[in-house]
């Protein structure tokens, strides 16, 4: 199942005089491919932004209230890895498993369920299929602010369908504004600055195919 109206980074090169490849850029395009890749950087450190242009108060002022700490840091938080629920005590059971129809057979005769019966076979039917979203902080670098995202994933430690084969799929997404330090021009007389860019990160996964 594929993910609508999410946002993928993408590098764009910037060619001086026709040959030379000198800045990345960022540029959101629709995509279905989650989470987002590493991003290919020149590494030449002259595109990197200078202390002075990493002032903590000027760029938090930029961001303004796209400053998400759940979802960024400035630092690499103490714990690394945000777990997800346990797997026995997964959140609210979709509408679709509490509408199942238990009474129907695939001969086409109905069969009486019992409403404890049910009740138990729908919350197991519900663990075994769960997908939660695995949460990792991801260091994307000195050219973005904050560096740091909690990017999610969607647990993919054993199949979530029986017979096995299905697995767990992201099927929503949130964007998250960063900075990106943007470079124009070519060497000393190219001129960078931040400009705000989007960042899609996993908000829900789902057993499919």
């Amino acid at each position: 199942m594929g993910l609508s109206q999410t946002l993928l980074i993408y590098a764009l090169v910037c060619v001086h005089f026709g040959v030379s490849q000198h800045f990345l850029r960022l540029r959101p395009l629709p995509s279905d491919h989650l989470p987002v890749p590493d991003l290919k950087e020149d590494p030449d450190p002259e595109y990197d932004p200078r202390e002075q242009d990493l002032a903590e108060r000027t760029l938090r002022k930029k961001l303004g209230s796209n400053f998400d700490p759940n979802f960024m840091s400035i630092s690499l938080p103490v714990v690394n890895i945000s777990t997800p629920e346990p797997l026995g005590k997964p959140g609210p059971m979709p509408t679709e498993i509490k509408k199942l129809d238990l009474t129907e057979t695939p001969y086409g005769k109905r069969v009486k369920v019992g409403k404890k019966a049910r009740r138990k076979f729908l919350q197991l039917l519900w663990t075994f299929t769960y997908c939660p979203v695995v949460y990792t902080w991801k260091d994307l670098g000195v050219r973005f602010w904050p560096r740091y995202i909690k990017e999610g994933n969607c647990f993919s430690e054993r199949s979530c369908s029986f017979p096995e084969g299905m697995s767990c799929k992201p099927v929503k997404s949130v964007n998250k504004i960063f900075l990106r330090w943007y470079c124009q021009g070519f060497l000393r007389q190219k001129y960078c600055t931040w400009i705000q860019v989007q960042y899609p990160v996993i908000s829900e996964c789902k057993c499919s195919c």
